[in-house]
């Protein structure tokens, strides 16, 4: 029994990595300015299978990631076993962090939608965005706003001591939309350009964000951590890989802070980084605001620490962010 659970612990978790990097998936924004209002031409939404935990992990230790997220290909566009914070996210162009609203759509054990749709002939993977935009007013009843407000963040600075940062040697490059991918690689539009995600049979996994770094992730089941180990990697690329990690739902009720981390170091090398999140309590609904000194009795290291070994720090600030907030989505599509 205590292994079955902490299999669905560590397949729970594996969701949301893999949830963090398909969610964090955009699509660009619409060329044509000023034209007619982007729609598709045909798409069908229903109500996505339910995710089967068991299945899922034997998928992933086969080296088969599940399919899920949005996928442009020409003139058809899908968007697979999707909650409604992910459609939303994908059609406001903004991370998945960045939506506000009803409490269910981001339950990332909760109601996902699949939706394939064809868009008119001339258009383009930048139209996209607006057209699901306008799917989901039509179909969902989609009310939200998109702007800047003051909100909550961690800053991520340098501690009193100075950085204990180690350079490294290599350099992170763009990545050529052109070249082939590798086995067991996803091309990706992510919000601050192409990642190229990777998800191996052991459930560890790797994202290559370009110039911000590239980043490799491992679940620990029996010390109940993520571990992250990022090099090269900018200080901008380390901050938007705990904010996509500490911000997903699947992890937001496990102690980590639940806010966007903003980079405020001044830092502007490449850097070999390496940091952990807990993995307590995760599924379990949250009790009050999430905390940084989140520990783990069995012995892992808290981000905190992970953070403070490294001679940086997770200052809590506000300042001002990009929100899309929701105020009113119906659960239920109207019909085909």
């Amino acid at each position: 029994m205590g292994r079955m659970k902490s299999g669905i612990t560590c397949v729970r978790a594996a969701i949301g990595a893999v949830v963090l990097l398909v969610s964090s998936v955009v699509l660009g924004q619409a060329a044509n300015a000023g034209a007619a209002k982007p729609e598709f031409d045909v798409a069908s939404v229903r109500l996505s299978d339910t995710l089967d935990p068991a299945k899922m992990m034997a998928a992933m230790q086969s080296g088969r990631m599940p399919r899920m997220g949005p996928h442009v290909d020409g003139l058809r566009a899908e968007y697979l076993q999707m909650t409604m914070v992910q459609l939303v996210a994908n059609a406001y162009e903004v991370k998945p962090y960045q939506v506000s609203g009803p409490d269910w759509i981001k339950d990332v054990m909760g109601q996902r939608f699949d939706i394939i749709a064809t868009m008119p002939e001339g258009s383009s993977k930048d139209d996209a965005p607006k057209m699901l935009r306008a799917l989901l007013e039509e179909r969902f009843k989609l009310e939200a706003t998109k702007g800047m407000v003051e909100g909550p963040v961690y800053a991520l600075v340098v501690g009193k001591g100075g950085p204990k940062l180690k350079e490294s040697a290599e350099r992170p490059t763009a990545i050529n939309p052109e070249a082939p991918l590798k086995p067991g690689e996803i091309k990706m539009d992510g919000p601050n350009g192409l990642m190229i995600v990777t998800m191996n049979k052991d459930g560890s996994g790797s994202a290559d964000m370009g110039e911000r770094g590239k980043f490799k992730q491992k679940i620990d089941v029996q010390a109940r951590t993520i571990h992250v180990e990022g090099g090269p990697a900018t200080m901008q690329g380390m901050a938007d890989m705990i904010s996509q990690l500490t911000m997903s739902p699947a992890l937001q009720s496990s102690g980590v802070p639940a806010r966007q981390v903003v980079d405020q170091t001044g830092l502007k090398g490449y850097y070999e980084v390496v940091f952990e999140l807990p993995l307590l309590r995760l599924g379990a609904p949250a009790t009050g605001a999430a905390s940084t000194e989140a520990s783990d009795p069995t012995g892992g290291m808290s981000l905190t620490d992970s953070v403070e070994k490294m001679g940086l720090k997770l200052e809590p600030r506000k300042a001002p962010v990009l929100q899309v907030v929701v105020t009113h989505v119906e659960k239920t599509p109207t019909e085909n």
